[in-house]
């Protein structure tokens, strides 16, 4: 990673520990830069896009004081900005999860994320993978409700999916990483994001948790 940019990262988050362990850990790690640090949404909104150079990736904690993390979110979204949103949350209700999911959040990680696995999740969102802490994983993919009058066209949406395409969603499903997909099938990581946008494209998405609650829901 060493000859290619490094991730930038901005943080809101209004617990100064947090915020500050964040910003040491993204800028004493290699491949990774801190561009910014907010202690509530009205400040990121206000910040963020004066930054000579925008953020690839902006870690969002959804309990903030005043604006919350969703709504601080939203105003970014409709001002223009179009990086990547990566919820850190200690809330693992329905509610939390599907508001910030739908609201245009790629990513939904709990704050006891061991540091080493965060600096995953971040490069994998950087790299067009939508990480989630296993038990979110495991909520959104059982708490969705697919109304029966949608099953037909969902049927001939998926029925329209290569085999290999189908083996790799159901790979994602289980919550195998990029990497992980391509190991296991003998591929490049690449081929695996071109069938994954071959996917989103045919089902009608536009992320893994919406095409596995379609895969899912079969």
């Amino acid at each position: 990673m060493s000859h290619q940019s490094p991730i930038r990262v901005a943080l809101v988050e209004d617990t100064h520990d947090i915020r500050n362990s964040l910003h040491i850990l993204l800028s004493g790690t290699p491949g990774f830069e801190s561009v910014g640090a907010w202690a509530s949404g009205e400040e990121a909104v206000e910040m963020l896009p004066l930054l000579a150079s925008p953020p690839n990736i902006i870690l969002m904690d959804i309990d903030l004081p005043g604006m919350s993390g969703v709504e601080c979110m939203k105003h970014l979204r409709t001002a223009g900005f179009r990086g990547s949103y990566m919820m850190l949350t200690v809330f693992m209700d329905d509610t939390n999860v599907f508001t910030a999911l739908q609201a245009g959040a790629s990513a939904y990680i709990l704050k006891n994320t061991p540091p080493a696995k965060l600096m995953e999740f971040i490069a994998d969102l950087h790299n067009g993978g939508s990480p989630m802490t296993g038990e979110i994983a495991r909520r959104v993919l059982t708490s969705f409700h697919v109304p029966s009058e949608t099953n037909t066209a969902e049927a001939k949406e998926l029925s329209a999916l290569s085999p290999r395409e189908t083996e790799i969603l159901d790979l994602l499903t289980q919550g195998l990483r990029y990497k992980e997909i391509a190991e296991r099938l003998f591929v490049s990581p690449a081929t695996v994001r071109t069938h994954l946008h071959n996917i989103y494209e045919k089902l009608h998405v536009r992320s893994r948790a919406e095409a596995a609650v379609k895969f899912r829901a079969r």
